[in-house]
């Protein structure tokens, strides 16, 4: 988890920011992600799908469509959110080798790893929702109806 930390980070930056502007009533688009930010929508967009298929977001097609959360805030742990950010992430064999390596750093990283979840385990959506609040981060108003003719 530790050294793929880019794609877990952005991960919980997009269920945060879903949690944030839509939570599980309205959608948010890719694209209004994306720009919040300051990412480039192709990029999120794998991300986007895969923690739809994990039930963590939901998508909404049609013209009111986007992402909405798959389930309560304080039922996604944060712990979820990153083990599914990385489990397409598959290990690559490219990195450091040798003895110090296989019998010392390995081992450590699983060891720092394992604490890592075990804290992220403790954590929710709504936890980090909270922390917004509390940095004086306003949610935004859903727009009012307009009757106009």
């Amino acid at each position: 988890m530790l050294v793929r930390r880019d794609r877990a980070m952005v991960a919980v930056l997009i269920m945060l920011d879903v949690g944030f502007h839509a939570g599980r009533g309205s959608t948010v688009s890719a694209a209004e992600i994306a720009e919040r930010a300051g990412l480039a929508r192709r990029g999120i967009e794998p991300l986007l799908q895969t923690l739809s298929r994990s039930g963590l977001l939901e998508s909404v097609r049609g013209p009111r469509g986007g992402y909405r959360l798959g389930r309560a805030r304080r039922d996604i742990c944060l712990c979820d959110v990153v083990r599914t950010a990385i489990a397409e992430d598959s290990c690559s064999e490219d990195g450091p080798r040798g003895e110090l390596q296989d019998a010392v750093v390995d081992k450590l990283w699983h060891e720092l790893d394992a604490s890592l979840c075990e804290r992220l385990q403790t954590m929710t959506l709504d936890d980090l929702l909270r922390r917004a609040e509390a940095a004086g981060l306003r949610r935004p108003l859903a727009e009012p109806i307009s009757f106009s003719i």
